[in-house]
């Protein structure tokens, strides 16, 4: 099976530091793919691994099929999209997006009318006379994918290529990436610490955590289905549950994930109740509220929706949710 990006035990240590250790990672040709993970966990070696920026000290790399240990990037067929966007501030983004074409000697015309329709696809037809100070952030953006598209390459790596923009504009260029990775049909690797960037855009996610992958799995199953604590608790901040508490509510005494929209909440009545608690935090996030609920040393978080007559900080209340929301997660580190 034709593989785009393959790593086999692949490591890379700086001193004593393990920034990646036996990484084994598959992405399938015209996949949009996502690595996840806080910072230092991995991730960003990884990107830097495959576009040749940086060396693995010991494993396998393969771009279609073709081991790529040693060549440098300039040879490999990948480009990258960074988070500084690395636009050169003297010449007008015409010539941004052409750059790497006059460099393999392309003919002017030939190149320009290239760099055109690049920028026709990232939708800034027109701005090739501009230079990047007079862009916004957004716009800088494009012309920044439109360069690293404008080669064709089989493999496009993007760290974390949204970070500098704000919150609506950033929404906006997730849409937008995830349309124009559709329409070109190349595999898109997209490093991100936002769990909310990595589950809206990707086919797949790996999740990364010190220099290891916990878990490579669709959207869906990352968030339902995490199969550690690590996992459940950095994607969608789940309720991880111990055994103890578990074994009182389910029967089974096992590690388990509970995410926080599975909980319903009630003012507490007279009546004894199995889950009986204080309530300690509230947080109205909009269209819902996040409460933090003690239920006699056991922690838990419940989101709600922020209409209607909602228990405040002190007040008792009782939690309930269905059993089969509970995970319970194969390995509990």
């Amino acid at each position: 099976m034709t593989t785009a990006v393959s790593l086999h035990n692949v490591s890379r240590h700086f001193g004593s530091v393990r920034a990646m250790d036996g990484v084994d990672l598959v992405v399938a040709p015209g996949e949009f793919f996502a690595m996840l993970g806080p910072s230092g966990s991995g991730k960003t070696t990884c990107l830097r691994l495959i576009a040749g920026f940086e060396q693995p000290t010991s494993g396998r790399i393969e771009i279609f099929g073709e081991a790529v240990e040693g060549v440098p990037p300039y040879r490999r067929n990948v480009n990258t999209v960074f988070q500084d966007y690395a636009l050169f501030p003297h010449m007008n983004v015409r010539d941004n997006v052409a750059f790497s074409l006059m460099l393999r000697k392309v003919d002017k015309a030939e190149r320009y009318r290239a760099a055109e329709a690049a920028l026709e696809l990232v939708r800034l037809t027109g701005y090739g006379d501009r230079r990047p100070g007079q862009l916004s952030g957004g716009q800088r953006q494009r012309v920044a994918l439109a360069r690293a598209i404008v080669n064709k390459p089989k493999v496009l790596l993007l760290d974390e290529p949204l970070g500098a923009l704000d919150l609506k504009l950033r929404e906006q260029m997730q849409e937008e990436l995830k349309a124009l990775q559709k329409q070109l049909g190349i595999t898109f690797i997209f490093v991100t610490h936002d769990q909310g960037e990595a589950l809206s855009m990707a086919d797949r996610v790996a999740v990364f955590n010190a220099g290891r992958i916990m878990q490579v799995g669709t959207p869906e199953e990352i968030y339902r289905r995490p199969q550690t604590r690590f996992v459940a608790d950095f994607v969608g901040s789940s309720n991880v549950l111990p055994p103890e508490f578990v074994l009182s509510v389910a029967g089974v005494s096992r590690w388990a994930s509970l995410r926080p929209e599975a909980i319903s909440v009630s003012q507490a009545s007279d009546g004894a109740a199995p889950l009986t608690g204080t309530v300690v935090t509230r947080s109205y996030t909009g269209s819902t509220t996040r409460l933090g609920i003690d239920l006699a040393g056991q922690r838990l978080t419940a989101v709600v929706p922020a209409s209607g007559d909602l228990p405040h900080e002190g007040d008792r209340v009782t939690v309930s949710f269905p059993t089969d929301a509970l995970h319970f997660m194969e390995n509990p580190e």
